[in-house]
């Protein structure tokens, strides 16, 4: 005999089966499992790359400058 969790799980409400069949084949078409592995965030999208440089005469130097 094996121990199975459910797939879902109903917490408040009276759903109708219909409501209940909409969102179980809206968890298997997505996917809707647990193990879904994401890809890490671009290095591009750190708020650090988003660094407006100086105006004027001089923006050329202050451009190669580190930015803190």
């Amino acid at each position: 005999m094996t121990s199975e969790r459910p797939l879902l799980r109903i917490v408040s409400g009276n759903p109708t089966p219909e409501e209940i069949a909409i969102v179980a084949a809206v968890l298997t078409a997505t996917g809707g499992d647990s193990d879904v592995t994401t890809t890490p965030p671009s290095q591009w999208a750190r708020p650090t790359m988003r660094v407006t440089t100086s105006h004027g005469p001089s923006a050329w130097r202050a451009s190669g400058l580190p930015h803190e």
